[in-house]
């Protein structure tokens, strides 16, 4: 049998036992859909940045294949291909929407579950599956994530195929299966480039310690599917590297115009290591051209970041399409994530994200281990294990990440969590003292979420008495029910159900925020403080300086320049004109000198130029412009809409109780826009 094919079932399965067990899978499917489509069309384009990028991909097969910003081909996404092509396909069949955008995330999330089931339940039975798809399906981050067009959810999914994949290589002992496995994670690689390897250590192991062959052959096979790996994960990287820098493209956040500085760098090195005293986020050209001054106390990274026009939601940018993550612990500044260290991952700000169960997943594998089960159940406890302790490591010391990325770990949280519960579950038959481990496990983990609570004392000062009490009937009931031979008391598994629902009515709750409430377009997350987040109006209204731009427009290729992608973009969506960012996402790419900018200027380019108006917040490039074009009147292009549609202020710490960073008013750093006219110059 498969190593993830289920061969001990003591007791025939009766047929109203898999009626109730259909009935369960399809409501545990039917709350998965309710919460990833559930009025998603409320989230309008979600990041502005991506779909920006998707709606230029459309305009031609150049900029499709080197997933362009702009339809000139100016910039590249910083982001590997493959999540923004599954984009613009849904976008090319269902026509381009918000909704087209973010329906391929929101598919793969409910797919992700019935698959999670389909792999538990070969292994260790219909509860164990049935409990894991429901974690799975109540895990707010990933709701949050999954309706949103940040492209964690397809890295997700791809990532639970290439389990399969190993699963059966580790079973069989061939070579064509673990191929697969390395074609899938290659695939994740062209989504989240990096961040897919965070599960290889799961698969290198399993397939190390389970075929039925030769040591020899293992590691034979392993070097062969590490080759493939390598082809599939790079092959994109290669090509667009190769192709002449004149006729691609700049790659956005690079140093050096390459993806494998990118990956290297911006979405590797970056992610692990302070730089810029203390700052998470080396990578960022660093060059004088683009260079804005220091960032202010307020947490923007630097001058000419935050665009003018966003939606009231809409975080300012940063590294990553987002704005700013940790910033190295400052007191007072953005930090979406917290400081390093040991309890990292039960601070306020990730807690409620994907760690409310995290303990009892931890116990579950302790407890299922020590029961001795068989080979088949030891190997896929392996395989969850090494899938989870690695990432509880990385995102406990990790310099820089978001808070969306913990969707990684949901999946082994999950898993782990079904596969203990059931053996916690079969252990209450065996009388003093196991008995006690099922209702001891059920107690720590409500303490668990009671201390993640305290952080929301508006909503702990209900719910923690709800969980602890609902959680000591049910400890009560396991302890106190005398257990027939070969099976439970209908008290028993009363108090068992009693015991796993107190355990998600705060997770549940978690997840309904960014269903009930419109959620976070730039960094997606779930919490209560989303229900109390002003109504957005989806991407701000720049119809008036549009207006302007075509009025005055003779043949120029772009519309307009700005110095960030977050500025252009809403423009990009407004007309699907080439908007040209000159500075990349951030506004500091080193793409053009001032001369080389002076030049399309005189052959005709671009004209009009939209950049900070603050002389000390301009850089080289965009002093140039400053004292070579002529200002345009404000009254002429902004409209009352668009000078007022900015972000309220952050709160007084913007990591609590998942606040974050929000763009300031126009005073703020970076200051206003001011609109220059070229056409003279």
């Amino acid at each position: 049998d498969p190593i993830l094919l289920h061969t001990h079932t003591p007791m025939p399965t009766t047929t109203r036992s898999r009626l109730l067990h259909a009935l369960a899978l399809i409501g545990i499917l039917l709350v998965a859909v309710f919460l990833h489509f559930y009025r998603l069309d409320q989230e309008g384009y979600a990041n502005l940045y991506y779909a920006a990028a998707v709606k230029s991909m459309l305009t031609s097969w150049h900029n499709f294949f080197f997933v362009s910003f702009d339809s000139n081909g100016f910039v590249a996404v910083d982001k590997p291909p493959l999540g923004l092509w599954i984009q613009a396909a849904s976008a090319l069949l269902f026509g381009f929407s918000g909704w087209s955008l973010l329906f391929p995330q929101a598919l793969a999330g409910v797919l992700s579950v019935a698959l999670l089931y389909h792999l538990v339940r070969r292994v260790f039975g219909p509860m164990a599956a049935l409990i894991a798809a429901l974690v799975l399906a109540l895990t707010p981050i990933s709701i949050a994530a999954n309706r949103n067009n940040t492209m964690d959810s397809l890295l997700v999914f791809t990532s639970l195929l290439a389990a399969w994949a190993v699963s059966l290589a580790a079973h069989k002992g061939q070579l064509r299966w673990l191929l697969v496995c390395a074609v899938f994670v290659g695939l994740g690689f062209n989504i989240k480039m990096l961040q897919a390897f965070l599960v290889l250590p799961a698969f290198y192991l399993i397939y190390l310690i389970a075929p039925p062959i030769a040591w020899w052959k293992r590691i034979a096979h392993l070097a062969v599917a590490t080759v493939v790996l390598a082809v599939v994960s790079l092959a994109w990287v290669v090509a667009v590297d190769l192709t002449p820098a004149d006729q691609r493209p700049f790659v956005g956040s690079s140093t050096d115009n390459t993806v494998t500085e990118l990956i290297i760098g911006h979405n590797g090195l970056a992610r692990l290591i302070p730089t810029r005293g203390g700052r998470a986020g080396g990578g960022q050209a660093d060059g004088p051209n683009l260079q804005p001054p220091p960032a202010s106390a307020s947490g923007q990274d630097g001058a000419g970041v935050n665009p003018l026009p966003l939606a009231p939601n809409g975080p300012g940018p940063g590294v990553d399409g987002n704005p700013p993550a940790n910033d190295g612990g400052a007191p007072g500044r953005g930090n979406e994530t917290g400081d390093p260290g040991l309890f990292r991952l039960f601070n306020e700000q990730l807690a409620g994200q994907a760690t409310w169960l995290l303990p009892l997943a931890l116990i579950g594998l302790l407890v299922a281990v020590a029961r001795r089960p068989p080979a088949t159940q030891l190997h896929a406890l392996t395989l969850w294990g090494a899938w989870l302790i690695p990432q509880i490591i990385f995102f406990s010391m990790a310099s820089l990440f978001h808070r969306y990325y913990l969707e990684m770990m949901a999946p082994a949280i999950a898993a782990l969590v079904g596969a203990g519960l059931a053996a916690m579950w079969e252990s209450t038959r065996r009388g003093f003292p196991r008995n006690l481990i099922l209702p001891a496990a059920l107690l720590l983990a409500a303490a668990t979420e009671i201390y993640v609570l305290a952080a929301f004392p508006t909503w702990s000062i209900w719910l923690s008495p709800i969980i602890l009490g609902a959680t000591l009937i049910a400890a009560l009931g396991l302890l106190l029910a005398r257990p027939l031979p070969h099976t439970h008391t209908p008290t028993q598994s009363v108090a068992f159900l009693v015991g796993v629902f107190a355990l998600l009515v705060a997770p549940a709750i978690w997840s309904l925020t960014p269903v009930l409430a419109v959620g976070d377009s730039g960094l997606p997350y779930a919490s209560p403080d989303l229900l109390e987040r002003p109504k957005s109006t989806g991407a701000p209204n720049v119809d008036r300086l549009v207006d302007y731009l075509a009025a005055g427009r003779t043949d120029e290729t772009y519309l307009l320049a700005t110095l960030n992608a977050m500025t252009a973009a809403p423009v990009i969506l407004a007309t699907g004109e080439p908007v040209m960012a000159l500075g990349g996402f951030s506004g500091r790419d080193n793409i053009l000198t001032a001369d080389q900018l002076a030049q399309k200027i005189s052959a005709g380019d671009v004209r009009f130029f939209l950049l900070p108006a603050q002389r000390e917040r301009q850089s080289d490039l965009t002093r140039w412009v400053a004292d070579n074009c002529a200002t345009v009147q404000a009254s002429l292009w902004q409209s009352e809409a668009t000078v007022g549609l900015q972000p309220p202020p952050p709160g007084p710490d913007a990591g609590g109780n998942g606040n974050q960073l929000r763009p300031p008013a126009p005073a703020g750093p970076g200051g206003p826009q001011q609109l220059y006219d070229c056409g003279g110059s």
